[in-house]
């Protein structure tokens, strides 16, 4: 082999290297957004919850009766 060819299958073996540094790091890119949409949409539901809770604590509270005196004052 030659050092033309020498350099050539050096410049082979790094770009393969590359490439498979590459597709793993989008492997793990893949899996850490994937985690992460579960955490969204998890606390998308929480917060749904926690507006209609407020909602109705804020429905009840308007719908109370009016504080008036006792009548032992």
């Amino acid at each position: 082999m030659n050092a033309a060819e020498d350099d050539t299958a050096q410049r082979i073996t790094k770009l393969e290297e590359l490439a498979a540094h590459q597709a793993r790091t989008i492997d793990e890119l893949s899996n850490e957004l994937a985690s992460q949409w579960v955490v969204v949409d998890q606390l998308q539901k929480k917060l749904e919850r926690l507006i209609d809770r407020f909602t109705s604590l804020e429905q009840a509270s308007l719908e109370a009766p009016a504080a008036t005196t006792p009548p032992h004052y």
